[in-house]
């Protein structure tokens, strides 16, 4: 048993480490501010091989291993989770098309998407369904060139922003195996987009209902097979768990990162608070958790590399674990910062409110939990 990362992962890291030290980390609170994050952006990190991470070589992709896409989120939250997180989405989409595309669906879209000139947000969620996505009521139904969608979908990361939409959509009966994935274009007849919503964290994300009104959709833009795309979604969510428990990581990293060096910096009745023995024990702590939830991320990810029957069982686990502990360390970090930690100049503050969401999103961790119980009495 090897945890030694090979010297290509080690590149790997470094590569995207250094990307978003120069080009994310100097402009995130701007771009928070903004509510945006700038186009410009995408085709240079699209140029290190981002746009497509885990996209087959054949289809002119990195070829990754869900592993190495973990450094790479890991290593770009350093800089900016919700940056980060965003590029993950679009990854999650290219990989559908590129895994259950047809083959003019694929040479269509996938060119764009690699080179990320064409930016993919990812539409499962709706205002009536969330933890209980097979129940989505999104109607896809068929014209005779294609389909005709009617319906909403909620919280929807780069709603209004994107170029293209991978929706799951109902075009059967009542259940999972009633429900379609469709590649919708921003522009399409009917698409149209709620105002922007005011969130706690990921504000550069810009996020917006995504909705339907007699939208057309060509028939050649139906991603895979019909009454397969639950299956689809639920495939493409436990690379999303662990990619989004990378992005908790690697901001858990840059926030103790910035409180050992407060703490070596700040000094409290005649001594740097570095030197009181129970504020190091909470730096041991946090820095124990932090080790503990990336062995848990990365053999998560080598069992969904290897195809393991419990891969899906640990990318839960991994995701409930890896999001808490972020958000516990971050908020510990924001303690041991004192009154500074409340404020904006410090940059944990936006840490704080960033993770947040992360034990909400790709499945909430109540439901990890169900996935996991089930799966041990199933095994039992």
């Amino acid at each position: 048993m090897d945890f030694a990362l090979t010297e290509e992962q080690t590149a790997i890291f470094d590569m995207a480490h250094a990307f978003g030290q120069e080009h994310i980390a100097p402009h995130a609170r701007q771009w928070e501010a903004d509510g945006t994050i700038p186009k410009t952006l995408w085709p240079q990190i699209a140029e290190l091989g981002f746009g497509g991470l885990y996209v087959s070589e054949d289809s002119g992709g990195s070829g990754l291993s869900r592993l190495d896409a973990t450094l790479v989120f890991e290593a770009l939250s350093m800089a900016c989770p919700s940056v980060a997180a965003f590029l993950s989405i679009h990854n999650m989409c290219a990989k559908m098309i590129d895994s259950f595309g047809s083959d003019d669906l694929r040479a269509r879209v996938l060119p764009g998407a690699l080179s990320m000139q064409t930016v993919l947000s990812y539409c499962l969620t709706e205002p009536g369904s969330g933890s209980d996505a097979a129940a989505l009521k999104t109607r896809a139904t068929r014209t005779n060139e294609g389909y005709s969608v009617t319906g909403a979908k909620a919280f929807i990361s780069g709603g209004g922003y994107s170029d293209a939409y991978i929706c799951m959509v109902r075009t059967g009966d009542d259940g999972p195996k009633g429900i379609s994935t469709l590649y919708i274009e921003d522009g399409s007849p009917g698409l149209s987009f709620g105002g922007l919503e005011d969130k706690m964290g990921w504000r550069s994300q810009p996020t917006a209902q995504v909705q339907f009104d007699d939208c057309k959709v060509p028939a050649a833009n139906l991603v895979g097979d019909e009454g397969s795309g639950f299956r689809y979604a639920m495939m493409g969510l436990d690379g999303g768990r662990l990619n989004i428990a990378a992005c908790s990581l690697g901001a858990a990293q840059t926030a103790l990162n910035a409180t050992l060096d407060y703490m070596g910096d700040r000094k409290a009745f005649g001594q740097s608070i570095d030197q009181f023995q129970g504020l190091q024990f909470r730096l041991a702590d946090m820095e124990i958790e932090l080790q503990a939830a990336r062995t848990f991320l990365r053999q998560a990810a080598w069992k969904l590399d290897q195809g393991a029957p419990d891969a899906t069982k640990f990318c839960a686990m991994a995701k409930k674990f890896v999001t808490e502990a972020g958000s516990k360390i971050v908020d510990q970090c924001l303690q041991l910062h004192g009154g500074y930690g409340y404020l904006a100049d410090y940059g944990i503050e936006k840490l704080v409110r960033d993770l947040r969401v992360h034990q909400i999103l790709e499945g909430t961790n109540e439901i990890m939990r169900v996935i996991v119980a089930r799966q041990m009495l199933a095994d039992r």
